[in-house]
This record gives C-alpha cells, structure tokens and sequence, in this order.
C-alpha cells in the first residue's frame, strides 16, 4: 500500500498540476462548475493579485504512488492582524479523494505551518480575503455549483470533523421563484420611498457608463458590511482585481444603482445571469469556444445570481430595498428569469437576509468553515 507523499508546489509545472486536479477529481460530477484555469493562474502572480504583497503563503500536492490525490494552500494574511487583531493561518484550495490518510496528511499541512509560523489557530477553507471564495459546502451537494460558490463532496466535512476541527462561521443561501407578477403594493411602495427620500435610479446606456461607479460601489460595500465583526476593508488595489476579473461578464441590465438628490449613491445591487452551465461547458478555458457558452447563457437563461449588494447604513431599514426588488424583477421579467440564487451570507447577518424574506426564500445551501487550535 503506497504511503501519502505531501510535496510543496514549487514550479510552473506543479502549480498547473495545483489548479488542474478539481478538474479530474470532480469530472463525471453534475453539479461541479469549473473555475477558469487564467484566472486560477492570476491568483498565485503577484502581478495581477495584490493579497500576495501581504501575505506569506504556499501550496501543497498529495500524492499516493504517482498520483495526485489532494491538495491544499495555507496562508497568513498580515492585514488581518494589522485591521483586525487576528492572526491565523487560513487554509483553501482543499480537494481530496475520499481517503482519511489524505485529508489528515493535508490538514497537517496547514498545522506544520501555523506552527512554523508561532500562529495557534487554523482555519478554512477561505481565500486570502473577505471577497475570495470560503466555506466548505454542507448542505446542496446535489444543487448546481455557482461562478462565486466553493463545491466539495459530501465527505469532506466529515473528514474535517473526524480530525477534531470544528465549526467557525457558517454561510446560507437561498433561492428565490420569482412570481408572474408583483403584487401592485411594491411597486406603489417603491414609489413612495424613492420620493420621500429623493431616489433616482440610474440608467446606463452602455456597459461603460457602470465604469465611474465601481469605486463609490466597492467603498458602500466598506460602509455595508464594516459592522461585522470578521470584515476588513476593500483596498484600491483589490477594487482593481476585481474590476478586471469580472466586469467582462457583467450586464449593465442587471445592475441596480441609487443614488441621493446630491448624486451619492447610496444603494446598489449586482446581479448577473448564471453562468454556471457555461463554465461547465467551456472546462476552464474561455478560448476558442468557451465565450460562445458566455454570450449565449447571457442572452437566454431562467437563472440569475446575486452577486454584491450594498446600502449606506443611514438608508438600511429604510424601504430601499423594495425599489431594488422592483427594478431587479422588471429586469427578469424582460429577460425570462424565473430563479434567482443569492451569494452566501453570514448567519448572523440577518439585515441582509431581510432582503429575501417577502419572496418565500428556500434555504438550498449551507456552507462553513473550520477551525483547529494549534498548541506551540
């Protein structure tokens, strides 16, 4: 019986092989949606991710014999310590057959790290930062993957948990069926907030009209989510990441921006079409074919995902949100979407599950991530 061999990723070649193995450990499952492989690439150059100029990190291979077996990336990210007064080591890109001497090989990985390191806390999985992709997926294991949502076996947490790591934070998600028809209520409602506060949504002719509005959006994001208590602001580096990362597959229809008499914007939310079926179908590369399964899942899908929201504190509570809800639906109705899936929010953060709650939202996922004390 081959013995596990953990190998630190250290060449090119090994890093494409890091990348590459959710690809074959996941190839005949129906609800895995493939990352793309350029933008898994841009996540370790230093170029074209700035949470590396702050972080200490490496990634590690499994092997059993010759094969590729699971995988695992450790970080520290310094500004967590600097912002927050935290200081742990975070561990990601977790995928493993079903194989308890593999997992427990890769999470002592993470513990041989953290001790390295004179850290006492691990967990995961979790990216470099608040806008990286975290939780490891609990319930929904037999719902369809989404672009910005981590998909796993259903065996992974029970290999996490037989290795003593218990739960730190948990995420819900929901979906939402949108009816034929809104009650005539919201729309009068959504009228009358939008005039007593003076709101006017914003209109955009062409996708590049979104442009000027990035930044104000990603700051109303800080002011949004700043009371929690594991967040950490946006940098303008990072606004720039994102920025290029995907406004190429946003849709100007689908993005709702609201703005005060004085022309601040004061809520804004990004929803796109699912884009989940298409990145199944063009596995990881956008070229030669894979932006012809993009356009067409733009053009006609029933299925939306709700990406960012953000609402200045002083306009939370405030009604806002029906005039969201009221352009969003607009917005689906002219383009035949039935379904919408929101991102994965907090549990303890009910202000924005409000939003759902007049919609009859199903919770359809759960996910989490673990934690571990390390004795030094």
């Amino acid at each position: 019986m081959s013995e596990i061999l953990v190998k630190k990723v250290s060449e090119k070649r090994d890093l494409m092989l890091f990348i590459k193995f959710p690809f074959e450990l996941y190839r005949e499952n129906p609800y895995f949606v493939p990352p793309l492989i350029d933008d898994e690439k841009n996540i370790w150059d230093p170029r074209k991710n700035p949470a590396l100029s702050y972080s200490d990190y490496e990634l590690f291979l499994a092997y059993k014999g010759k094969r590729i077996v699971g995988r695992i990336a450790v970080m520290i990210n310094h500004k967590e310590k600097e912002e927050l007064g935290i200081r742990k080591v975070r561990f990601g890109w977790l995928d493993f057959i079903d194989d308890e001497k593999v997992s427990k090989a890769l999470v002592q990985q993470a513990i041989d790290y953290a001790k390295a390191h004179k850290v006492s806390k691990i967990e995961g999985p979790m990216g470099f930062t608040n806008l990286d992709k975290a939780g490891m997926l609990i319930m929904g294991f037999d719902r369809l993957a989404t672009m910005i949502g981590i998909y796993n076996y259903e065996y992974y947490p029970r290999h996490l948990e037989k290795l003593g790591l218990k739960k730190e934070k948990e995420w819900v998600e929901f979906e939402i069926k949108f009816p034929d028809t809104l009650p005539d209520k919201v729309e009068k409602f959504s009228k009358i907030i939008a005039e007593k506060y003076q709101l006017k949504v914003l209109n955009f002719q062409k996708k590049s009209d979104v442009l000027p509005l990035v930044e104000p959006m990603f700051r109303l994001l800080d002011e949004t989510y700043k009371p929690l208590s594991t967040y950490t602001p946006i940098t303008s580096q990072q606004v720039q990441t994102y920025k290029e990362k995907y406004f190429g597959f946003i849709d100007k229809d689908y993005i709702v921006c609201i703005e005060d008499a004085s022309h601040n914007l004061v809520a804004f939310a990004i929803t796109m079409p699912s884009y989940s079926k298409a990145l199944q179908k063009a596995n990881g590369r956008l070229f030669p074919f894979g932006w012809y399964h993009f356009l067409n899942a733009g053009k006609k899908n029933d299925r939306a995902n709700f990406y960012l929201i953000g609402i200045h504190p002083g306009y939370q509570r405030r009604g806002v949100t029906s005039i969201i809800f009221n352009e969003i639906y607009k917005t689906f109705k002219r383009k035949g979407v039935r379904f919408l899936e929101t991102n994965p929010e907090l549990e303890e953060n009910k202000n924005i599950q409000l939003l759902w709650q007049d919609y009859h939202p199903v919770n359809h996922k759960r996910r989490r991530t673990y934690g571990l004390d390390v004795y030094l």
